[in-house]
């Protein structure tokens, strides 16, 4: 039985690739998902960008992140897919759900430990509204922590 894991996909359309294209290629992605029962989370298309290096003659292209959840035999046919795609520069699948998995914890952590300390401080385990950064009002002092002057 295969697991169902979160992968990021990156890939580089050509620039000679119009945004029909573009939008044809994400409809195939988005087919093959379906077709292995996974889930397309999230797409951004973050359009045409220059690239770091040139390929193949191009100098720019356009950037298309997406979020899948599936299996590994999604991956391989997204992967086999883009391949042989002529409008694909380059692509990229990286597995990101232990990198959340790992900052969940760790986040999970460090709130048990700012608990911890408080209550060894004898503060609620959780920082009230007024104690929280960037919640101070502004009108009532300047950067000097005075008063604020009164126009009269």
């Amino acid at each position: 039985m295969s697991h169902t894991r979160q992968y990021e996909l990156v890939y580089i359309v050509s620039p000679e690739a119009s945004e029909p294209a573009v939008a044809e290629l994400h409809t195939q992605v988005e087919q093959i998902v379906q077709r292995f029962n996974g889930t397309l989370d999230k797409t951004e298309n973050w359009g045409r960008r220059k690239l770091a290096y040139e390929i193949g003659k191009a100098r720019e292209g356009t950037y298309v992140v997406e979020t899948i959840s599936g299996s590994g035999e999604l991956v391989k046919e997204i992967d086999r897919r883009l391949r042989v795609t002529d409008t694909i520069i380059r692509h990229l699948i990286v597995r990101v759900d232990e990198d959340l998995r790992v900052a969940d914890r760790l986040r999970s952590e460090r709130k048990a430990t700012q608990a911890r300390r408080r209550t060894a401080r004898g503060l609620p385990p959780e920082p009230l509204p007024s104690e929280r950064r960037g919640d101070r009002d502004d009108m009532d002092t300047d950067d000097l922590g005075l008063e604020p002057e009164v126009q009269r």
